[in-house]
């Protein structure tokens, strides 16, 4: 066996084909324009790769018969890759591979509409996005829907892509690297937002490690890939990939927008800090 045999799909998908392609081909053509560092692109890279290697390789046999594969496979979909590729922030890159034209005609009028305005507007706010970033591991992990999901294909693929949706949305605002406006959060709300969501996560991981009895038997049921890990060793070692690793990188996120806060604070870039520089009388 080589790299390609692992790199080939368990169950092809051309939804993860199409939506990866397009995205790959934006950037490609975008990033001459934009002109991105070379850290940025690698960042972005990773991020995308990683996601593919979470959703359309053989490796998705092992994310569907073992609990801990399953949540590695939802730390590089809710939190790695989506981390990294907001950390190259390549909204300029992506926004520049699309044709003039296009963002004329279909993307900006869309973008401007007012339900789309109001729904954007509902998903991006902190409490509500840090609600759906902690809810969603929630919800897929109570015990009756994640059996049903690991069953049904749709749903399955349903919640792996809300994890990478939401991931996304969380981390863009997280780790944006602008004063507000015309960023949606001040440096300050975006430290207390990755923050807030760090002790749900560490409480859910800690409950699955430490709970008595098998909370996910669907892998018992439908066959392990790993017959030689009992199933709850494989359950405890799913929770400490919630509770620590999932945790850590919150942690970094964290440090990484007081950082952001930091320095647009040192630049005066701040809102607060222009009105004060501006109403400060000159000394001539």
């Amino acid at each position: 066996m080589n790299l390609l045999y692992w790199l080939e799909p368990w169950e092809p998908s051309p939804t993860v084909v199409i939506v990866m392609l397009v995205t790959a081909i934006l950037f490609v053509r975008g990033v001459r324009r934009a002109k991105l560092s070379v850290a940025r692109q690698i960042s972005f890279w990773f991020g995308l790769g990683a996601l593919y290697v979470a959703l359309h390789t053989r490796l998705d046999y092992f994310f569907e018969h073992e609990f801990f594969m399953h949540r590695a496979q939802h730390l590089v979909l809710h939190h790695l890759g989506p981390f990294f590729i907001a950390l190259a922030y390549p909204g300029t890159a992506l926004r520049a591979g699309i044709p003039f034209a296009w963002r004329q005609r279909f993307i900006r009028p869309v973008l401007q509409t007012r339900p789309v305005r109001a729904v954007l507007d509902v998903l991006l706010h902190p409490v509500v996005a840090v609600g759906l970033f902690v809810g969603l591991i929630y919800f897929w992990l109570l015990s009756p829907i994640h059996f049903i999901a690991m069953l049904d294909w749709r749903l399955y693929r349903l919640m792996n892509w809300s994890m990478v949706l939401d991931g996304l949305m969380f981390w863009w605002l997280v780790l944006d690297t602008r004063p507000a406006p015309p960023a949606r959060l001040a440096p300050g709300g975006r430290v207390l937002m990755v923050i807030a969501a760090i002790p749900p996560q560490i409480l859910l991981g800690a409950f699955i490690f430490f709970s008595p009895r098998e909370l996910y038997p669907i892998y018992s049921i439908c066959g392990r890939a790993f017959t030689w890990l009992s199933p709850m060793r494989d359950q405890q070692i799913g929770g400490l990939l919630l509770w620590i690793p999932g945790s850590m990188m919150s942690v970094i996120g964290a440090v990484l927008a007081l950082r952001h806060w930091m320095r647009l604070s040192a630049r005066a870039r701040l809102r607060e800090e222009r009105i004060q520089t501006c109403a400060m009388p000159s000394s001539s």
